[in-house]
């Protein structure tokens, strides 16, 4: 009996000890802090009537803490997973009160065929955006291509998939993302089901995404449908494209989504962005970037707002940037109510340090 429970001890070791030679999981993040002014935003980035003095987290990159790590199975296969938090370094809070692992918890397999992931992961909105985003995903609580295009923020008083959220369907909860990459191309697909007893088609989502990167272009583009638990629709898009030559990056997209916000009401959204990155030297990096969102719902006038932005980085080292940061929102039409101002300007300067 000693010598099989030696035996059986031995063999449950011989993968810990392999996974420990791999280099283990990886501890990683982010924190971005800066001091901010705005005139006709609240802290919050909301509009308002009033002018507001504080310290801002996120403003260039969302402050993070995560887990990830990846197990070679051999012949081509591997594992991985990763559980990443959002965090806010102005207060040391959590971004997301009821999800720990708000940004990611996901599980996965992959080999020369694709990765398979399942868990609480971005959708394929988001996916497409990020690589054509003319402010490279910055400023993600106040820009429209994540806000909107990507919904993060979409608004609705509705939960549109399961997200735990009536405000934002960024991120889909027992979800499954399969990614392929075959030379230039990125495939993705996703399907995300709403757990309903009883109904497989509430909250749920699905949805596919393509990629092309070669030459210093990259063209990417997605197509996702969510469902309320009432079985309300919401389907949205995205397609841009960026190209890269020498120290100059031009990037260009447009985005759509269409909601039921009731069996009688709905609410469409449009999006469209375009700007230019200039790495001036290895050390100093300019972007400009203008957006425009426009709203149609029903019972109400057509409004929306245009916003600029306007960065400035200056890299101390490969981990660790001081950056400033300006922005400028024309509200149309009354968009943003009845006592807040009718322009909006930011200022913020700050650092950002990853690790």
């Amino acid at each position: 009996m000693t010598r099989l429970l030696s035996v059986l001890a031995a063999a449950l070791t011989v993968p810990a000890i392999a996974f420990a030679q791999q280099g283990g999981p990886t501890v990683y993040g982010i924190v971005d802090a800066s001091a901010r002014h705005a005139s006709g935003l609240t802290a919050a980035n909301a509009p308002a009537a009033a002018s507001v003095n504080g310290v801002a987290s996120g403003v260039n990159n969302t402050s993070r803490i995560g887990f990830r790590g990846r197990e070679d199975l051999g012949n081509g296969m591997y594992a991985l997973f990763n559980l990443e938090t959002g965090l806010s370094a102005d207060t040391g809070a959590t971004a997301n009160a009821t999800k720990f692992f708000d940004r990611a918890a996901i599980v996965g397999l992959g080999g020369a065929l694709g990765q398979v992931t399942m868990g609480r992961q971005t959708n394929l909105l988001a996916d497409a955006v990020s690589p054509v985003d003319p402010v490279g995903m910055r400023f993600a609580a106040f820009n429209p291509n994540i806000v909107t295009a990507a919904l993060s923020n979409h608004g609705l008083g509705v939960e549109y998939g399961a997200t735990g959220s009536s405000s934002g369907s960024y991120r889909l909860d027992n979800s499954l993302k399969y990614t392929g990459t075959f030379g230039p191309v990125t495939a993705r697909a996703m399907y995300g089901m709403g757990e309903n007893t009883g109904s497989t088609a509430s909250q749920h989502s699905a949805g596919a995404g393509l990629a092309y990167a070669a030459g210093g272009w990259v063209i990417s583009g997605a197509y996702q449908r969510f469902t309320t638990a009432a079985d309300l629709p919401l389907r949205a898009a995205t397609l841009g494209a960026a190209y890269q030559f020498g120290r100059v990056r031009l990037a260009i997209n447009t985005a759509r989504s269409e909601a039921r916000t009731s069996a009688t009401a709905r609410a469409e959204h449009r999006t469209h962005a375009a700007g230019a990155t200039w790495s001036a030297t290895n050390a100093v990096e300019l972007t400009a970037a203008w957006y425009r969102v426009e709203r149609e719902r029903t019972g109400a006038r057509e409004d929306g707002y245009s916003r600029a932005m306007l960065f400035a980085e200056y890299k101390l080292s490969r981990r660790t940037k001081l950056y400033a940061e300006l922005d400028r929102t024309h509200w149309n039409a009354g968009y943003q109510g009845a006592t807040a101002k009718p322009r909006a300007t930011g200022i913020s300067s700050g650092i950002v340090h990853s690790f």
